[in-house]
């Protein structure tokens, strides 16, 4: 055991360093708290080309931009926008929540830019709009035409290094991993166990340190777990790492069934691990969805084409491949008169690719792209475990349902990063009299590339009941094995992440939104609720009844 004497006190430990995770760094620092921010990877300051590794928040790779309802915007409303949301949503976004994110998201990205956001704008000083899928108006704004996210981390990691110049009492630790969530011992039957604090490695050049913090408050702020799947347009770190951690802490999950697929994947032949995305926004502004024929790949298959929620393209995407037996379809750019410069950052890709732009062709297939659900939350990030916090793509507020709507994660990120900064500093300061265990140094873990051939093709867009049975008992059936560096801990949290993902999608026995069964095709009405999950006692994720969120409500 390692005493309490031996390792550092906290305020607030944040787990991730996207636009969750440092907006709600920044805010509680700026609030008077003493944070720790523990990113797994290296942030966009540390720059690219050989040698410097990828920036591992997902936050960085958001092309399109940020859905907000703008106050001086004539053809937009709040009502509207979460209409377009319930509509993507596919019947199981939370309304009362979606309108509180929504009606906030105005100050929240008004905040960013004071922070030094810069946004594209017009002659007239006001900021450009585009639509994206999903989207009855424009109110997606961008930056360096489709290097929106990149634009985001860079001006809060710049806010991040100013705050600290300036003598906040906020600290980064790159290359470090949490591997535990630390309770308390109080098992009182009316609050259970509470945070008091976290373990972590830092693997840094290969030389490993076990270390800890005590805090009375962590917010998991990890991102996705996109590399369930042998392609996905997530970056390395999208490792499912804080749904397994909240998981091993008792904290229940909702929705893992709704991986959603991005319709416009770069195909590139036999790639593994992160591909380019090919931003919804080049659709929006005109480009089309053709098969290798030249047909529409969405004619007939929605009122909105190719603007239709990402779940319904992916399929059509996919439904395309399978009827004319090509290996991809393509965005035709040629109805874009400025493709070069409205979409940098989509050509680069491309490039770095060595993908060839044939007759303004881009081909495409769908990949993995965004948890909907995740952590259950409250509006202010609390989740069933007194003192733990979820924000960004690891948490399940209820904004997503069944099906993300285009560009509202950014926008989620923005305001529930603030909002867990404020339920942080609301939480009692008191720090917890614990110690710390020795690591864990076993887990069960599958090989990742086992893992997502299987979850590739058995748990993705189309699914049985029977294949994802047969992946669950190879999962469960992992073997047991020493961790010791990030990457064997990725591997345990992917391996049961994956275990959580099927006994979900098994346990919905239709389709809906981004989970498609082939067995049950069709969508029950019966079904039009969330189902949560935790940890049995033999840590296997099982049905939990409702949860029981131990935050507060915002008033309406």
């Amino acid at each position: 055991m390692v005493s309490s004497a031996q390792h550092r006190h906290a305020d607030l430990v944040v787990v991730g360093a996207g636009v969750a995770g440092l907006t709600a760094a920044l805010r509680a620092a700026r609030a008077g708290r003493r944070v720790v921010v523990l990113n797994k990877g290296v942030g966009a300051a540390a720059g690219s080309g050989p040698g410097v590794a990828e920036p591992s928040a997902s936050t960085f790779y958001a092309q399109g931009g940020i859905a907000v309802v703008l106050p001086d915007n004539p053809d937009d409303s709040v009502a509207l926008h979460v209409a377009d949301t319930l509509v993507a949503g596919a019947g199981l976004v939370a309304p009362d929540c979606t309108a509180t994110i929504v009606a906030d998201g105005a100050a929240a990205v008004a905040a960013l830019i004071a922070d030094g956001a810069v946004f594209d704008r017009g002659p007239d000083g006001r900021l450009l709009l585009t639509r994206e899928g999903g989207h009855s108006v424009r109110r997606i704004i961008h930056a360096g035409g489709d290097a929106t996210g990149a634009q985001v981390q860079r001006s809060l990691e710049r806010a991040t290094t100013e705050a600290i110049a300036a003598g906040l009492d906020l600290e980064c630790i790159n290359h470090a991993m949490a591997t535990e969530i630390l309770l308390s011992g109080d098992e009182s039957a009316d609050r259970g166990p509470s945070v008091a604090g976290v373990a972590y490695i830092v693997d840094d050049g290969g030389e490993v340190r076990r270390e800890a913090i005590a805090a009375p408050v962590v917010l998991l702020a990890t991102g996705g777990a996109g590399h369930l799947y042998s392609a996905t347009t997530n970056p390395t770190g999208a490792t499912g790492d804080g749904v397994a951690l909240a998981l091993r802490a008792g904290a229940a999950v909702a929705d893992l069934e709704f991986i959603q697929f991005h319709p416009t994947m770069l195909y590139v032949p036999g790639a593994r691990g992160r591909r380019s995305l090919v931003s919804e926004a080049l659709r929006g502004e005109g480009g089309r969805l053709v098969d290798v024929n030249g047909d529409s790949v969405t004619a007939g298959v929605h009122p909105m084409g190719d603007l239709a929620p990402r779940d319904v393209v992916a399929r059509g995407v996919e439904a395309a491949i399978e009827r004319t037996g090509a290996d991809c379809v393509y965005l035709d750019t040629t109805p874009l008169h400025d493709f070069a410069t409205r979409f940098p950052t989509v050509l680069a890709g491309i490039k770095a690719a060595g993908v060839d732009i044939i007759d303004g062709k881009i081909p495409v297939v769908p990949g993995a792209h965004y948890l909907c659900g995740g952590i259950v939350t409250d509006e202010w990030g609390a989740t069933t475990v007194p003192g733990l916090l979820a924000a960004g793509e690891c948490a399940r507020t209820g904004l997503h349902g069944a099906n993300r709507l285009a560009s509202n994660s950014l926008l989620e990120g923005l305001v529930m990063g603030a909002r867990a900064a404020d339920e942080a500093s609301r939480i009692d300061d008191s720090f917890a009299s614990v110690d710390v265990p020795d690591p864990v140094l076993l887990g069960a873990v599958m090989p990742r590339r086992e893992l997502q051939n299987l979850m590739s093709r058995h748990v993705a867009l189309s699914r049985t009941g029977a294949e994802m049975g047969e992946v669950l008992v190879k999962l469960q059936a992992a073997p047991v094995v020493e961790l010791r560096g990030i990457a064997d801990y990725e591997d345990a949290g992917l391996t049961l992440v994956a275990e959580a993902v099927c006994a979900a999608a098994m346990a919905r026995t239709e389709s809906r939104g981004a989970h498609g069964r082939a067995d049950f095709p069709d969508t029950d009405d019966a079904q039009a609720h969330s189902t949560a999950f935790t940890l049995g006692a033999d840590g296997v994720p099982e049905p939990a009844p409702q949860p029981r969120l131990v935050g507060r409500t915002l008033a309406p």
